[in-house]
């Protein structure tokens, strides 16, 4: 059994001898010659195409390549190491000439550059054989150009309810340059815009466009250059839609939107406009509305203030009614006068004494009849700011800033405290200053 296996194993090694050996071999037959020195081989390469650059170029300089006595394709002859050349591809093949120096039309001739798609065969590795000129032949025209108009052919429907405008073309018309032969057939040129079944806002493409003959035939246009390739279309699509009519209203302590009754006459309108505008579109805000208009107290009757109505911008009042008018009141409102002594200072001068002879004040609030009457002097705040009076001495009458620190409560007029600021040394005068009325200086709403 041994044995067995022993004559095995010889038969595996010289199995990869013989590999190996053939492998080396071949290397050497396909990389070197006689004497080590690389072997060479050659191998043609039948019509490979030509690739010319820059043909945009030449349309901007009013020429263009024409096909016929122009050179397609080149045939080559490349020589490599056996083992480069065997191994190259046609598709690894790129011939390209530049036409950025052509300047003029006539058949003439351009340099033409061989190389290749795979590093494998650069450096050298492969090498044209014999030729020492590489030049093609290429035929240069001068453009001929027409004018023509482009129309558009609609395919597809909008919805129930819906309407559309006229198509909208980028370019109605277009410049084509070309050998006379192929521009003259031209006719017209049309773009198709498919808007689907049931369109409900505007649609708009890029699309490719097409020419025609007088016949209404397709014409090819590979040779057919074009001021632009495509065209921008666009179909509007128009929806007539119901607005709410709304105020946007401004709030202030004590007077809130929430504590009033309105409607608004009418209380919608149709417009008419873009689709696409009017997706998300459910309201039109009329304008603004400051709820401190209303007064102080509750009404039986109405306040009555009139807006235009300004449709949304591209859109169409259909309803025939261009203004609107707001009817509003408070359901519950109420004012009264209370009075507080609640008086603090900000910035008191140092050094300095200042005495209140305003004791208490007499303050016009306002708000719904419960917060109202829950409200007692004691939530009132009287705040008088002495920064403007750090070098003063003598008896001043001051603005106070009056808050509320409960309930929803607005502060009816401006207010003043009348105070007397001297150096802390001064003995106090023997007679009070008379004291200032406890009527509001103003009668004015402050939020």
């Amino acid at each position: 059994m041994e044995n067995e296996k022993t004559g095995r194993r010889k038969v595996v090694y010289v199995l990869l001898s013989v590999l190996v050996a053939a492998g080396i071999w071949l290397y050497a037959d396909l990389t070197s010659g006689p004497n080590g020195a690389p072997q060479t081989q050659t191998r043609e390469f039948l019509e490979i195409p030509i690739e010319y650059l820059y043909e945009s170029t030449l349309t901007d300089r009013g020429l263009m390549l024409v096909d016929e006595d122009t050179d397609r394709t080149i045939d080559l002859e490349l020589k490599g190491t056996r083992w480069s050349i065997s191994s190259l591809d046609r598709a690894h093949i790129r011939v390209t000439a530049s036409l950025f120096d052509v300047t003029s039309a006539g058949v003439q001739r351009v340099n033409y550059v061989v190389s290749f798609t795979d590093s494998r065969f650069g450096n050298n590795a492969i090498q044209r054989e014999g030729a020492s000129i590489s030049m093609a032949t290429v035929n240069i025209s001068e453009l001929y150009s027409r004018t023509i108009g482009v129309s558009c052919e609609l395919v597809g429907n909008v919805a129930e309810s819906y309407s559309a405008g006229q198509v909208e073309l980028s370019h109605t018309e277009v410049e084509v340059r070309g050998l006379q032969e192929d521009i003259d057939p031209i006719s017209y040129a049309k773009v198709t815009l498919d808007i689907g079944d049931s369109a409900v806002e505007t649609v708009t493409q890029n699309l490719e466009l097409q020419f025609y003959d007088q016949n209404g035939q397709i014409l090819d246009k590979a040779n057919i250059h074009s001021s632009v390739e495509s065209v921008t279309a666009t179909l509007p699509v128009f929806v007539t839609k119901e607005l709410r009519l709304v105020v946007n209203f401004i709030d202030a302590p004590g007077c809130r939107a929430r504590n009033t009754e309105y409607f608004i006459e009418p209380a919608t309108i149709a417009v008419s406009g873009d689709a696409t505008e009017l997706k998300n579109v459910e309201t039109l805000v009329l304008g603004t509305y400051k709820l401190t208009e209303l007064g102080t107290t509750a009404s039986e009757s109405y306040t009555t203030t009139n807006y235009l109505i300004i449709p949304p911008d591209g859109c169409t009042n259909v309803s025939g009614v261009t203004r609107a008018a707001l009817r509003i009141r408070f359901e519950d409102m109420t004012s009264s006068t209370i009075s507080t002594e609640n008086i603090s200072w900000l910035n008191l001068p140092e050094g300095k004494q200042v005495e209140a002879l305003t004791g208490s004040l007499a303050v016009k609030v306002f708000g719904t009849e419960a917060d109202v009457s829950a409200l007692t002097g004691e939530d009132i705040v009287v705040t008088v700011d002495l920064d403007d009076y750090s070098a003063a001495s003598g008896t001043y009458t001051i603005p106070a800033e009056v808050t509320v620190d409960k309930g929803d409560i607005g502060i009816n007029g401006l207010y003043q405290i009348q105070a007397t600021i001297r150096e802390s040394t001064e003995e106090p005068p023997p007679e009070e200053a008379p004291a200032l009325g406890d009527e509001p200086a103003d009668e004015e709403i402050t939020g």
